[in-house]
């Protein structure tokens, strides 16, 4: 069977159905992950799940360690990763409470460490198709199971935050650059989840419209708040109807689970010991052959 990840907002865990919960510290050479991890089973499959600002959200977007994130799920047997990630809508057709299943995005992140490799061992990995098809297609399939209705593709701008958009910003994304939907923490995640050879695909769920919209400066707090906790409740239905499609589905035909497969360009003799070390979860499939 998969091992599922999940990163979302706090209270994700609270699915019906899950049993044997067990928060766990795993400890990570790339600093602390956002908290600890809770494990569980749902019929039958594993599940892992991390609260992506920590419990209570305490940790801004910019001060998340990703790269500790990623490799604590890694460390935790974590096949299939999905992103539950809250977002503003630049789209008039993408209102408040609806579902994106994003298949690209535009990084425009600065402040985040972005890779696991670099001095001492280089690697490229390809992004072009940063996300699973066969998780999006098993997330699409769970969505129309349970009810939900979400728009099959879609580009997430990844900004840096933690303020929001100005409002030229927002109309050159939507504008100029086609982007359907903006939040501050899928980049560098899918990156990462890319380098670390975990399927990965994000659930974008719409709390609000960005400031492009005319009605924007009529949303208030309790209203984004209200549209939090019904899509917290959708992704608890989607989640677990998501777990009888990918929990038997062990492989994966995307290329995924082999992506370092020709991204390490660095020869084996320059390597650098410490380094290596330190890459034992994220890539030890290929740096002990």
């Amino acid at each position: 069977m998969a091992v599922i990840g999940i990163l979302g907002g706090s209270g994700l865990y609270q699915i019906e159905g899950l049993t044997d919960i067990e928060w766990r510290r795993v400890a990570s050479p790339f600093g602390e992950p956002s908290d600890e991890l809770c494990f569980g089973k749902l019929d039958g499959t594993q599940i892992v799940f991390l609260p992506r600002h920590g419990r209570g959200h305490v940790i801004p977007p910019s001060e998340i360690n990703f790269r500790a994130n990623i490799d604590a799920l890694k460390r935790s047997g974590v096949t299939d990763l999905i992103s539950l990630s809250a977002v503003g809508s630049l789209s008039p057709d993408l209102p408040p409470g609806a579902f994106v299943l994003v298949d690209q995005f535009i990084d425009r992140t600065f402040a985040r460490e972005k890779s696991f490799f670099g001095k001492g061992c280089v690697a490229h990995v390809s992004m072009a198709h940063p996300v699973c098809k066969r998780l999006g297609h098993h997330l699409a399939h769970a969505g129309r199971n349970v009810g939900i209705e979400m728009k099959r593709g879609g580009t997430y701008l990844v900004m840096e935050g933690p303020q929001f958009s100005t409002l030229a910003e927002s109309n050159l994304y939507r504008e100029q650059w086609h982007c359907d939907v903006i939040g501050m923490t899928n980049m560098p995640e899918a990156k990462l989840a890319r380098e670390a050879e975990i399927c990965y695909a994000t659930v974008a769920m719409i709390t609000d419209f960005d400031c492009w919209h005319p009605d924007h400066d009529n949303v208030t707090v309790d209203m984004i708040i209200k549209v939090l906790t019904k899509n917290a409740e959708a992704a608890k239905s989607l989640v677990k109807a998501l777990v009888p499609l990918a929990g038997p589905d062990t492989e994966c035909g995307e290329g995924c689970r082999h992506a370092l497969d020709y991204a390490l360009i660095t020869s084996p003799d320059a390597r650098d010991p410490v380094m290596m070390k330190r890459l034992d979860a994220v890539a030890g499939r290929v740096l002990n052959k």
